[in-house]
């Protein structure tokens, strides 16, 4: 059966809303020129390797099997399905247990091998794409997956899953069964990624959530196809997963190396200091630290000092992205470049490095920066500037011609930048009148930071702290002094989903392969959506055009010179002040714990940790 989104089932021929609904998959494929079946697809170019490959070249195929891994999350759970709105998911449900058509591979920027899936085969538009089950592929209750399960899975989620399931599920014009083991899915338009980000959606076993509401949060566990299942589970407290001795693909090429220990647990605790430890008393066997600081001054616990601890250091070549203080432009007082500009200058980002950071992690210059598609140094030119050319009388200075952060000072107080500061403030309307800065109607220039008590992923809540507090007092001399509100996690979500903030924390991880999500990130559309990740309220026409540039791109070279442009148009916005950002990952970890020499290009990564790491015998 061909299903057509938001369309009612119907006989084969006859027309609903004007399209003919077939019955017959075959005869209903489009005519569209095939490419040949493929063991992968990547978003650019050719797949890195080839058919017939024994191993990913970041996984040791001669890693032993067995043992038990700790790992802690922050806060608990309330469910065990993590593909729906409601409820709180445990942290591996849907990695653990859960497969996709493909797997990607994170050491290349965005490329899926078959996994469920035995082959792939897309329009040279990349209009439409099939995959091909493999005969073999089986559910941890040994029944097969099927056709059935596949598009199932893809509708329910598209309907009634997360709605981050629904951008992708809206592009699809049609689903239908092409043969025994095939199913094809054309899109409303060609697309570039639309067809790898069909091969990631999860693949659910009808037969145990049909006739369900399936949009309800459950603690159920799934049955899934993956290499563990779930077998302990203390809601709120704990998860573990064990390793299905008849996995269907344990096996496969793509396995080998992977998946190698016999049970993966996961502790819950209030706070990373109680995480932390916990680690310390080996009650969990892997840390990743944050602050360099930290990382140099506190591992002499006695756990390390014997030998029984050790510090790994992953290396990545991913961008930074962006973190920082975000200014909301939906609040007119920032609604200025030169306020924007000023509020960056007055961060003094080199005595706070150094103050709780010692100085150790490099600051984050654009939001590509660390990896090849960062905007880079001085003018614009090629490509790049091409792009560029038709905005450029509504850029704010330095997109074309380049811009950078300014240096800052060794000092709490850097004079150079407070002129400069108070020259921007100056031409934007504000001056200081009786020690604080107003404008010529005398109204004050004041604004709140609003703060998330629990901290971010990249930064814990007394960290954060320190930061704004440093900077409220480096403010002081412009005439400014900023509200600091604290709220708990729930109050803040629901601020920041209706931009009810003018200052707040900021974090978006980006990666190699930007596509379609820099919208939701950047997009005018999010000005005034609720509940979008544009909360800066950029509002360019430029950045929407660079991301239609990016996703129409056919060609390496024309992809990199638009995020570069984008790069450009975001960082010279200047809507982020942003901090520092670690080009490694520190990890602390029980010693015998292991992983391959060969690291991906990802660096620590999901599909690194604990995936392709295992433990040593004593």
């Amino acid at each position: 059966m061909r299903i057509f989104k938001n369309l009612n089932k119907s006989p084969a021929g006859v027309v609903v809303a004007g399209i003919v609904v077939a019955t017959c998959g075959v005869a209903a494929m489009p005519l569209a020129t095939h490419a040949a079946p493929a063991h992968g697809i990547a978003i650019y170019g050719e797949p890195a390797l080839p058919q017939g490959f024994d191993h990913l070249p970041y996984a040791n195929p001669d890693a032993p099997q067995g043992g038990t891994i700790r790992l802690a999350e922050p806060g608990g759970f309330d469910s065990l399905k993590p593909w729906v709105l409601k409820g709180n998911a445990a942290w591996g449900v849907g990695v653990h247990v859960t497969e996709s058509l493909m797997m990607r591979s994170i050491d290349e920027p965005f490329t899926l091998y078959g996994l469920l899936a035995e082959s792939i085969e897309t329009a040279p538009d990349r209009s439409w794409v099939e995959f091909t089950l493999r005969p073999e592929a089986r559910f941890s209750d040994g029944t097969p997956v099927t056709v059935e399960d596949v598009m199932w899975s893809y509708e329910t989620l598209g309907t009634q899953g997360h709605p981050r399931y629904l951008s992708a599920w809206s592009r699809v014009a049609s689903m239908e069964q092409t043969g025994p083991r095939s199913v094809q899915f054309t899109f409303t338009e060609p697309d570039r990624e639309l067809p790898l980000l069909m091969g990631l959606r999860p693949i659910l076993k009808k037969a145990q959530w049909e006739g369900q509401d399936f949009s309800a949060s459950s603690l159920e566990p799934p049955i899934g196809s993956g290499a563990y299942v779930i077998d302990e589970v203390d809601p709120g407290r704990s998860i573990s997963f064990r390793r299905d001795p008849d996995y269907w693909g344990k096996d496969l090429p793509l396995m080998a190396g992977v998946n190698n220990f016999d049970t993966i647990r996961y502790d819950y605790f209030g706070d990373a200091n109680a995480m932390f430890e916990a680690f310390k008393a080996g009650e969990v066997n892997v840390w990743r630290e944050l602050s360099a600081q930290r990382w140099a001054t506190e591992y002499g616990f006695p756990l390390a000092a014997r030998g029984d601890v050790v510090k790994s250091e992953i290396p990545n070549e991913r961008p930074s992205g962006i973190v920082g203080l975000v200014m909301n432009s939906r609040n007119p007082i920032f609604d200025d470049w030169r306020v924007r500009q000023a509020l960056i200058e007055m961060f003094n980002f080199r005595f706070i490095n150094q103050t709780l950071n010692g100085g150790a992690d490099p600051r984050i210059t654009s939001y590509f920066s660390n990896s090849v598609l960062g905007m880079g140094y001085g003018p614009a030119s090629g490509k790049v500037a091409e792009l560029l050319a038709p905005f450029a009388e509504d850029l704010p200075p330095g997109t074309i011609e380049g811009y950078s952060l300014p240096e800052g000072s060794e000092r709490a107080m850097d004079r150079a930048a407070i002129r400069r500061a108070l020259a921007l403030m100056e031409e934007a309307g504000w001056t200081v009148q009786d020690g604080r800065l107003k404008n010529a109607a005398g109204q004050p220039f004041e604004f709140e930071i609003l703060l998330n008590q629990n901290g971010s992923a990249m930064r814990s809540g007394s960290e954060v702290q320190q930061i704004v507090n440093i900077y409220v007092e480096a403010l002081r001399p412009l005439g400014i002094t900023p509200r600091v509100t604290t709220l708990d996690s729930a109050q803040y979500v629901e601020r920041t989903n209706n931009y009810q903030f003018d200052m707040t924390w900021y974090e978006r991880g980006l990666s190699l392969s930007p596509g379609t999500e820099q919208r939701l990130y950047w997009g005018s559309d999010g000005v005034d959506t609720p509940g979008s990740r544009n909360w800066m309220g950029m509002n360019s026409p430029a950045a929407d055009a660079m991301i239609d540039a990016m996703i129409a791109a056919e060609t390496t070279e024309d992809f990199t010179a638009a995020v570069k442009a984008l790069d450009r148009v975001l960082t010279a916005g200047r809507h982020v002040i942003p901090v520092s950002f670690s080009p490694i990952s520190r990890l602390a970890h029980a010693a015998d714990l292991k992983y391959p020499d060969r690291q991906p290009i990802y660096g620590d990564w999901p599909g690194f940790l604990p995936e392709v790491w295992w433990q040593e015998a004593n």
